[in-house]
């Protein structure tokens, strides 16, 4: 566990953390895309945030990258290198982005400059940090990188349509590690790729994070791929933080009617049966009273819609739920930030 660090200071065994973040867009009554939002990344874990669309992942990602939109309302903090990003000025962000913390965006080839080719995307990135490399050495620094995700150095002659989609999803998570950041977050990094580069993109991020032991921050609708991958999973849902467990805990006893709705949903194997949650996600800039699961809850009692939900233990998971699993214990007065606290890291993967 990270020990103590002073005021302002991130302490020196978390990644990254976010701190009772709050985000809202669209002005004081419109949509909060986060509520209350606490979480922590150590080096060399996985933290997957999974849900459904609209609950609050992408805008969790940005804003540990201060990438939020100017007109966002932000509340709480988010560190990277022991800075709070949210409170540095636009120019000082820069000094970050990169060095200390990287985005991989899904769908690269709306993100990769089509008029580039792909040595000259690292041209400009080292260009932007401030890097004194010639044609050659940046050439060079890139072939290396490259080859660290398995892309050849011919490929740096190439424009993104020229290479495969798999190939492309490769260059871009090079993009992010060329500058050796502690945190990596990756948005729906395998979308729209088959299942075997799918399955070679998930086995090299999980050879990344043990040769470069940085966090990474999965933001991923595939629960197969944060069983593959993930050491510890944050369930967000309407904007809340609902449930954060190890992976064998959430996916053996999940706590949260929610990740138990998630769970069910998933195809695979001995699926006999299609199953969903009932209903949609609430609007965020008008949610339910209380519970904001409540609507949807199988388990969802006059309570649920009276009082805002306690954080319940079982064990070292945590869960925002009146009713969570049968052996958790409420407590009705602990404060949502207690999300912070760093859980274990998983001992095993479930297939």
């Amino acid at each position: 566990m990270a020990r103590a660090a002073g005021p302002g200071a991130l302490p020196d065994a978390l990644a990254a953390e976010v701190r009772d973040l709050d985000v809202r867009y669209g002005g004081p009554h419109g949509a909060q895309a986060l509520r209350r939002v606490s979480l922590a990344v150590q080096p060399g874990e996985c933290v997957a945030v999974v849900g459904e669309s609209g609950c609050g992942k992408t805008t969790l990602g940005r804003a540990l990258l201060g990438l939020l939109p100017e007109d966002a309302q932000v509340r709480g903090e988010a560190r990277v290198g022991g800075r709070d990003i949210l409170r540095m000025s636009p120019a000082a962000r820069r000094t970050i982005l990169g060095k200390d913390a990287a985005m991989v965006f899904q769908d690269p080839l709306t993100r990769l400059d089509p008029l580039l080719r792909i040595g000259d995307h690292f041209r400009e990135l080292y260009r932007a940090h401030g890097l004194p490399l010639d044609k050659d050495a940046s050439r060079q620094r890139a072939a290396e990188v490259l080859a660290e995700v398995g892309v050849p150095a011919s490929r740096l002659g190439s424009y993104p349509h020229e290479v495969s989609g798999g190939q492309r999803q490769r260059v871009m998570i090079a993009l992010g590690l060329a500058l050796g950041p502690k945190l990596l977050v990756a948005d729906e990094p395998t979308t729209a790729l088959d299942v075997m580069v799918e399955a070679q993109v998930t086995e090299l991020l999980r050879g990344l994070l043990q040769k470069r032991g940085m966090g990474l921050l999965l933001i991923t609708h595939n629960l197969g791929l944060v069983a593959h991958i993930a050491d510890r999973v944050a369930v967000l849902y309407a904007g809340e933080l609902v449930e954060a467990a190890s992976v064998q805990d959430a996916f053996a006893k999940p706590a949260h009617p929610y990740t138990r709705g998630l769970l069910a949903s998933t195809i695979h194997a001995g699926t006999r049966r299609l199953q969903s949650i009932p209903g949609s996600p609430p609007d965020l800039a008008s949610p339910p009273p209380a519970c904001r699961f409540h609507p949807r809850c199988p388990r969802a009692r006059a309570l649920c819609a009276a009082r805002e939900p306690p954080l319940a233990r079982l064990g070292e998971q945590r869960a925002l739920c009146w009713f969570p699993g049968p052996d958790a214990a409420v407590e009705p007065q602990a404060p949502k930030a207690a999300w912070g606290a760093p859980l274990p890291h998983a001992t095993e993967v479930l297939g």
